[in-house]
């Protein structure tokens, strides 16, 4: 049966990676009898560009529709003036709320190779594999009230809500204890709950379902706390669940111990496994359409989307495999090494090794 994955380049870089991460997708289809079709549609600023909308209703449907979405990238310094209630973040906003995309899966590995690329020592990073599992559709983001209101002295004030419930933090802190039993066993609940009642009941319902997973060892650590640790020791890490703010900046924190952003994938799951995959990095508006972008986050996260939605485990495999080589190759774009090659000579790179 064929299935349908939806091509939402986006802004920014967004195209350019994505059009690598398609050249694997290809590959799979006519060498390796990948049965998938692949529809594109507009989000985020180039949404707003050709529709007026950043989440138009055409790429709804389509996304509702297919078995898995692979983004690029959206926003950029083009549509910053705009209401915030229309800019480009907005449709990956909607995105994730329409399709109930609320377990986002951030892995930060760091392959041998790059070891020197890393900011921290080597022997401080080598053998690094963290998940981070993020909440993706509750808390700051997404509470309400929200807005900027002017007071009675004429002041101007902004305001947002943190508001989590029972069930929302149930359901994620499941993700993250059966991610663990199928790893080290060990999860780090990451909130704030000396300071915040939000997380302070975030930390009670996650103890609760602890019970659940005798093997898995859970522990808690105060959000700044985990950021030092991050860096510090790094490797102390198995699994990491905590809130949507708090998981946006940790997992890119994290990404600098694997020696790029460029190198990090992610998945966005909703309750069956229908999901999002995407790199973790924006859309980088600076280097837009200098074909100098690293692909590889996109193209793992074409890993990700067949190991997770598409029951394509053997096919994820051999993408893994191929970025290895290129990287054993000593394959490097601008971002993780000298002598660089572009963003189209490193997807030909893989989709070579892929061929071998």
């Amino acid at each position: 049966m064929t299935k349908t994955i939806a091509i939402l380049p986006g802004d920014g870089i967004g195209p350019e990676i994505i059009a690598e991460a398609v050249k694997v997708l290809e590959t799979l289809q006519h060498s390796f009898g990948l049965n998938v079709q692949l529809e594109e549609g507009f989000v985020g600023g180039a949404a707003i560009d050709a529709t007026g909308y950043p989440l138009p209703a055409e790429t709804l449907a389509l996304v509702k529709k297919a078995d898995a979405v692979l983004l690029g990238a959206v926003g950029g310094t083009k549509w910053e003036s705009l209401e915030i209630s229309r800019r480009p973040e907005k449709g990956l906003l909607g995105l994730r709320s329409e399709l109930e995309l609320f377990a986002n899966l951030r892995p930060a590995i760091l392959f041998s190779e790059l070891a020197n690329a890393s900011t921290l020592k080597p022997e401080v990073v080598a053998d690094l594999d963290i998940l981070i599992v993020r909440e993706l559709t509750g808390g700051i983001y997404f509470g309400q009230p929200r807005g900027i209101r002017t007071l009675d002295n004429g002041e101007r004030q902004g305001f947002n809500t943190l508001v989590y419930s029972e069930s929302e933090i149930e359901r994620i802190a499941r993700v993250a204890f059966d991610s663990a039993e199928k790893r080290q066993k060990r999860v780090c609940s990451v909130d704030k709950a000396n300071v915040l009642e939000a997380t302070e009941l975030w930390r009670e319902v996650v103890t609760r379902v602890s019970e659940d997973y005798p093997n898995v060892k859970l522990s808690h650590m105060y959000v700044d706390n985990a950021a030092m640790q991050l860096v510090r020791a790094p490797k102390q890490f198995d699994v990491i669940v905590t809130t949507n703010m708090f998981g946006d900046i940790l997992s890119d924190l994290a990404s600098q111990l694997t020696g790029s952003i460029g190198m990090l994938p992610s998945a966005s799951l909703d309750a069956h496994n229908k999901g999002m995959y995407e790199p973790i990095h924006g859309s980088a508006p600076d280097i837009a359409g200098q074909n100098i972008a690293n692909p590889l986050a996109t193209i793992l996260s074409v890993a990700m989307m067949l190991r997770y939605s598409l029951n394509e485990t053997k096919l994820a495999d051999k993408i893994e495999k191929a970025v290895k080589q290129v990287l054993r190759d000593g394959v490097r774009t601008l971002d993780i090494g000298k002598n660089a090659v572009s963003t189209s000579e490193m997807g030909d790179a893989v989709v070579a090794a892929l061929l071998k």
